[in-house]
């Protein structure tokens, strides 16, 4: 099977990271999405061709039906049917107490968070699902550490947002187990990314059971291994990247 993989979130971070790392472990077709940022989209790319994929980059709000249609529509037609996702695209706010989080803030966290990773699941079980014709193929999703720790006190609705992803992990894995497609997902814990708010990871960092922060490439190799077949009789798994915490 020609390996056709698409990266939510892939311009940076956890989802840049995989690309970069895919595209050196032989993934020939793979779709970096971004949503604003084209140059460093660009950039990531650039490294993915040179280490031998042919890549691009397509922009698209994932929590944007049409917009996740037209993505797919796209590496359809320039790279062929999807057969491994990667949904990392994800946002952390809003900050603060449960008796302070506006409802509208809510909102922009369960429409990328939680439908955007439906909807990209949705558009890859139509090309992925052996009763639709397809030939099996692979999801890892992105969760979080939060959503087992709450985030009591600062994130509690980031938290609630990846416990729903790990609710469709669960339950998405066995719908689809029967027609070819396995579904895990990534359970990082604090992650030196741009997503944290800035001190953070020196503050937490040397408090953590390593003594410090995880890197990108460390949740990657996770991701690539959960989309590998070497993990071909793993489905509904979470792998934790927390380093013991």
């Amino acid at each position: 099977m020609s390996k056709v993989l698409l990266v939510t979130g892939g311009s940076r971070g956890l989802g840049a990271a995989t690309c970069i790392n895919a595209a050196k472990q032989g993934y020939k077709n793979i779709c970096v999405n971004y949503l604003n940022n084209r140059p460093r989209a660009d950039q990531v790319v650039e490294q993915c061709q040179k280490a031998g994929a042919n890549a691009i980059a397509v922009k698209a709000d994932v929590s944007n039906e049409s917009e996740v249609v037209e993505l797919y529509k796209t590496i359809d037609r320039e790279l062929g049917d999807v057969t491994h996702l990667v949904n990392s695209a994800g946002i952390i706010g809003p900050y603060g107490r449960v008796d302070e989080v506006k409802a509208a803030d809510l909102l922009k966290l369960w429409e990328l968070n939680i439908t955007g990773m439906f909807i990209t699941c949705r558009e890859a079980i139509k090309r992925m699902s052996t009763i639709h014709g397809g030939k099996g193929g692979a999801i890892v999703n992105v969760s979080s550490a939060s959503s087992r720790l709450g985030g009591a006190g600062v994130n509690v609705s980031y938290a609630a947002s990846k416990g729903a992803v790990d609710s469709l992990n669960w339950g998405l894995a066995q719908e689809v187990a029967a027609e070819g497609i396995r579904v895990n997902s990534v359970s990082p814990g604090v992650i030196d990314t741009e997503i944290q708010p800035k001190g953070r990871v020196d503050k937490i960092g040397p408090t953590l059971p390593m003594k410090r922060a995880g890197e990108a490439d460390e949740v990657g190799e996770a991701i690539l291994f959960l989309l590998s077949e070497g993990a071909s009789y793993v489905s509904g798994t979470c792998i934790s990247v927390s380093g013991a915490r």
